[in-house]
């Protein structure tokens, strides 16, 4: 399959390239910025906030990992405001969408985050909306989606945020996710949704707070919807 890759050139994208190549995809890397290495991929410079383009960028490809956001670290650094939290996170997660629902593309795996549970902040309203964004078209255009809501993941070698690695092993240990964990989960997803179409939208949580033990995969929702991921998933989204 061609996984289209938006903001692929970020932590997440630089993962998930080579781990897509080496089970036979084709991974297109759709960035405004090109990736230090792209020996596994094919880099499209554009932006999904270029309406007239975009559907032009991601023609051909039958999968999309929707990544490309602002994060909550802009926000606690004040480098973005409501405005720009708004138009990347909600609209540019509306025009992916609608450009592969135009397209014919119909799977999706949505990189949301846990900080869902936090909507007095902006980039937790804004990928909340964003999570009602992907279920309406999923709803109502018929589009195979998985929403994955990772705990924060930055990488310590990322010096944008991290001096050094004692300074992210200190963050790391407080609870965060490890990112190969986040990539590994957005590549089942993408086999999952490419093998069948699902009746429903899954939202999982990628959370260190919790650990599924074989016991829990092998009798998996066995109470009902959403028992097995506790308070850490919502299976169905009211709109």
């Amino acid at each position: 399959m061609k996984v289209l890759l938006t903001g692929g050139s970020g932590d997440l994208g630089q993962i998930l390239v080579p781990m897509l190549f080496s089970k036979g995809h084709t991974p297109v890397i759709l960035d405004v910025c090109a990736p230090c290495d792209s020996k596994h991929g094919v880099f499209i410079q554009g932006s999904i906030l270029d309406r007239a383009k975009l559907q032009e960028l991601i023609h051909g490809c039958d999968c999309i990992v929707h990544i490309a956001a602002w994060h909550g670290i802009h926000e606690t650094r004040s480098e973005k405001n409501s405005y720009e939290f708004f138009d990347l996170n909600v609209r540019g997660t509306f025009e992916v969408f609608e450009a592969a629902a135009s397209l014919g593309i119909n799977k999706i795996v949505f990189i949301s985050t846990t900080s869902v549970d936090k909507p007095n902040t902006l980039y937790g309203r804004s990928k909340i909306l964003g999570e009602c964004i992907a279920e309406d078209y999923r709803k109502y255009r018929n589009m195979n989606v998985i929403t994955l809501r990772p705990r924060a993941f930055i990488p310590f070698w990322n010096r944008d945020v991290y001096a050094n690695y004692s300074d992210w092993a200190r963050w790391f240990w407080k609870g965060a996710v490890h990112i190969d964990d986040v990539a590994s989960a957005v590549l089942l997803s993408v086999e999952l949704i490419s093998r069948q179409h699902l009746e429903r939208q899954p939202i999982l949580a990628l959370d260190s707070a919790y650990e599924y033990t074989d016991a829990d995969l092998a009798h998996w929702d066995a109470d009902g919807a959403g028992s097995t991921f506790k308070r850490n998933i919502i299976q169905n989204i009211t709109i």
